[in-house]
């Protein structure tokens, strides 16, 4: 007989250079703090043998696993998740730093059977001063909750990987993240996206977003550039039309929903700015255009590319 308490859970970290150890010890400190004791902490190493065995030697108290899958985040994440023996798995970053109570305030909504899944509020821990063009609404360019979210417990489509915790069983019966997409190199699918909608489809469970559950989430200088902003709104854009293209259902309704919004922040800005509350705002005005630009041309770019490949595709079968 299984005697796991339903609340059980195991924390699973993926990690890949060692350029990123400090921001790994950082993240361990955290999640053994937790007022809510996790069961395990899994750190699963992408194809790094020399990082795998660093972690071995000077970090005891935690299960190191490699990666059992291609190069890339999802797979790591599947390493560890299909490992855990817990009902609950979280997943955090390896560049984060959860609240003390995250994990404890995230794990309430599984008391309702109908939850599959929960995320957490993400605020972005700059390491230099936060730029002064950057729109709230557009925070998520750097991993971080954006300005519209719920302020209180409420469902949502999709949470981010960096700060979510799934049920085990949903997770397993959904086949896991899709690996070969997410994000490695320039690419930048939503792999998180992806796991939701296809984990909400399993058994029509939904997903609960938590904003009392709170980590930090680093973001070093070279992400605080408008061109990395520019280059990140482009990768989102081809992304979410890939994801699009793997799911029969509509799927980009809230993708629809949030860029209806983004007209009002644009003259709520220009406003601010006009009624003397501070230049910055002219800025984060143009912020909120250069990132509805970028994100568009990067899925009309992706659209036709698909469309380009779907082609070549009929042509290659008519030639057999």
């Amino acid at each position: 007989m299984n005697t796991t308490p339903p609340l059980a859970t195991t924390i699973v970290i993926p990690t890949y250079s060692e350029v990123r150890w400090d921001y790994l010890t950082r993240t361990l400190a955290s999640a053994r703090a937790q007022s809510h004791q996790p069961d395990e902490i899994v750190v699963v190493v992408d194809h790094n043998p020399a990082m795998y065995e660093r972690i071995q030697r000077e970090l005891p108290g935690v299960t190191v696993l490699q990666n059992a899958y291609a190069q890339g985040v999802s797979g790591n994440r599947n390493t560890g998740a299909f490992h855990a023996g817990t009902p609950l798995i979280a997943f955090l970053d390896d560049d984060i730093i959860a609240d003390q109570h995250w994990l404890a305030r995230q794990i309430e909504p599984f008391t309702d059977p109908t939850v599959v899944g929960t995320g957490g509020a993400i605020q972005p821990a700059w390491e230099g001063p936060a730029p002064r063009w950057m729109p709230g609404e557009f925070l998520w360019a750097v991993g971080g909750s954006y300005t519209g979210m719920p302020t209180e417990t409420a469902p949502i489509r999709n949470v981010w990987s960096a700060n979510m915790i799934v049920r085990k069983e949903v997770f397993e019966a959904a086949g896991g993240f899709r690996v070969g997409f997410g994000k490695l190199g320039s690419r930048n699918r939503p792999e998180d996206t992806d796991l939701c909608l296809r984990m909400s489809q399993v058994g029509g469970g939904r997903w609960m977003y938590v904003p009392s559950a709170v980590i930090q989430h680093e973001v070093p200088m070279e992400r605080a550039s408008f061109s990395f902003f520019v280059r990140r709104c482009y990768a989102e854009g081809r992304g979410k039309v890939q994801m699009a293209g793997l799911h029969e259902n509509d799927a980009l309704g809230a993708e629809r929903n949030y860029l209806w919004a983004l007209p009002k922040a644009m003259v709520k800005y220009l406003g601010a700015g006009l009624t003397g509350k501070g230049s910055d705002n002219f800025l984060r005005s143009g912020g909120v255009v250069a990132g509805v630009a970028a994100a568009g041309v990067g899925g009309v770019v992706e659209t036709v590319s698909s469309k380009r490949q779907g082609r070549k595709t009929d042509e290659a079968e008519v030639a057999r």
